[in-house]
C-alpha cells in the first residue's frame, strides 16, 4: 500500500508559529507549551503506562515476552529477549476525520 504524500510535514517551529498566531501568544511560549506536553507525556507513560492526547491518540507502554526467532542470514534459531516497547494507538475520531469512510 503506497503512502500518499503531497507536501512536507510541518516542522515544530511552523506548528508553534501557527499556534502563536492563533492564540495570540509568543512563539517562545508556544514552543514551551509543546515541550511541556511532550515531557508530561513521557513522564505519565513511564509512570502509569499510558498517556492520552484527546482526539489524537494514546501512547502505551507494553511488555513483550521473550520468544524464539530466526537469523535471516543463516536461518539459525535465536532467542529474542523480553523487552518493553512504546506504541501509539490512533484515536477513532482522528482516523475517521483523516481517512475516507469505507464503502459497504
Amino acid at each position: 500500500m503506497a503512502q500518499v504524500k503531497t507536501e512536507k510535514a510541518m516542522t515544530k517551529s511552523q506548528i508553534a508559529a501557527h499556534f502563536a498566531e492563533k492564540f495570540s501568544i509568543s512563539r517562545r511560549q508556544a514552543v514551551e507549551l509543546f515541550d511541556e506536553i511532550a515531557n508530561l507525556a513521557y513522564a505519565e507513560t513511564k509512570k502509569k503506562g499510558e498517556f492520552t492526547v484527546p482526539g489524537i491518540g494514546k501512547l502505551v507502554k507494553q511488555a513483550r515476552n521473550a520468544r524464539m526467532g530466526r537469523n535471516p542470514a543463516t536461518g539459525e534459531a535465536i532467542k529474542i529477549p523480553a523487552k518493553t516497547v512504546i506504541k501509539f494507538r490512533v484515536a477513532k475520531a482522528a482516523k475517521d476525520s483523516i481517512l475516507p469512510a469505507k464503502k459497504k
